[in-house]
């Protein structure tokens, strides 16, 4: 790799190789713990029973913990279109940040940054559309809600990593709380099925989808309520 990354290797991956062609996603993830050394501490110790490939410290130092040809275990149940345990065709990347849970905090630039550089390299070694590329949240909403409304999405689709939608913001804020009917929120999960989003959560937990959705999509409001403007914006998407 051209990039500068410090190794330490982590002990929870599957022994088993797999082979390039079976690297179809990456998946960002944030840490949601204190600090960062305990986030790295948990993802080399071997009873976590955790890793991601990649780690990005605050500072944008990247270490490598699971070669990537090897399945490491951060996804966990997880659900994308027809894809299920995302864990054995992808990538996870771990973004220091103390989540939710721990005043979450912006990004740094220099981990955007650095995250750009990871991101780029490895789309252009696995050929990974930019369109599987997604956060933990999508793929287990019921039980993530990570990387969060304060990662950059629409940004690093300008950077053409990830995608976003092609409307106009000032004129998409208008439907912003506006009321959809039983029809409409209808319309609007079936929007979300053709974006990727698994149906077999719904039942569970409408919510939770809505705000996984909310949080890569519109994070300027993460409600859970479905309003015009997600329908609108699901709609472009799907």
């Amino acid at each position: 790799m051209s990039l500068k990354v410090k190794i330490n290797y982590s002990p929870n991956f599957t022994r088993k190789k797999r082979t390039k062609k079976d690297i179809k996603f990456l998946i960002f993830h944030y840490t949601g713990m204190k600090n960062e050394n305990l986030a790295i501490k948990r993802l080399t110790d071997i009873q976590s029973e955790v890793a991601s490939h990649y780690f990005i410290k605050r500072s944008g130092e990247i270490i490598l913990f699971v070669p990537d040809l090897f399945i490491a275990w951060h996804a966990g149940i997880s659900e994308w279109k027809k894809s299920h345990s995302l864990n054995k065709n992808s990538i996870g990347i771990e973004i220091s940040n103390p989540g939710h849970n721990f005043e979450y905090k912006k990004f740094s630039k220099k981990q955007i940054n650095s995250l750009i550089k990871l991101t780029r390299f490895l789309i252009g070694k696995y050929k990974i559309n930019r369109k599987n590329i997604l956060g933990h949240s999508d793929i287990a909403p019921l039980r993530k809600k990570d990387p969060g409304e304060k990662f950059p999405w629409k940004y690093l689709a300008k950077k053409n990593i990830g995608y976003w939608h092609h409307l106009d913001q000032k004129k998409l804020a208008r439907y912003r709380n506006k009321e959809c009917n039983r029809n409409l929120k209808n319309r609007f999960f079936n929007y979300l099925y053709k974006i990727g989003y698994s149906k077999n959560y719904k039942n569970q937990s409408e919510k939770l989808i809505v705000k996984a959705f909310q949080r890569r999509f519109r994070p300027e409001l993460v409600s859970g309520i479905i309003d015009q403007e997600c329908l609108y914006i699901s709609k472009n998407l799907s």
